[in-house]
């Protein structure tokens, strides 16, 4: 898990391996249970195992400004049979469509690279 901070709102970035629907369940009510005061749980995943699964979900934040670049960077590191969420508690700060997409793809992108390490 990494951890970012941008005007007083607290990110939360995790990748995880999934090969199924069920796992991506799994995995999101369990980091729902930890982060029970979080304002949005935004995730995306891309599984190939069994046949090709896409999701990107925005939890609330405008259209496409959370799950779309959370996906942007799994597919654009090639990466399948994964899940990445990204946990933000509001500080308080708007943040305008920019910068959530640019927080939520650095996030993203911190997650997937300690993913990879």
């Amino acid at each position: 898990m990494i951890e970012i901070i941008e005007k007083k709102s607290k990110f939360y970035g995790y990748a995880l391996k999934v090969q199924n629907i069920d796992q991506v369940k799994e995995a999101i009510e369990r980091i729902k249970s930890e982060h029970k005061k979080a304002t949005h749980i935004c995730y995306a995943y891309l599984i190939k195992t069994g046949g090709m699964q896409v999701k990107a979900v925005d939890d609330g934040e405008p259209g496409g400004t959370a799950g779309r670049p959370i996906l942007g960077v799994i597919e654009k590191k090639e990466l399948y049979d994964i899940l990445v969420v990204v946990v933000r508690y509001f500080g308080g700060i708007k943040l305008g469509a920019g910068g959530l997409v640019r927080m939520y793809s650095r996030t993203a992108s911190e997650a997937v690279k300690e993913y990879l390490q």
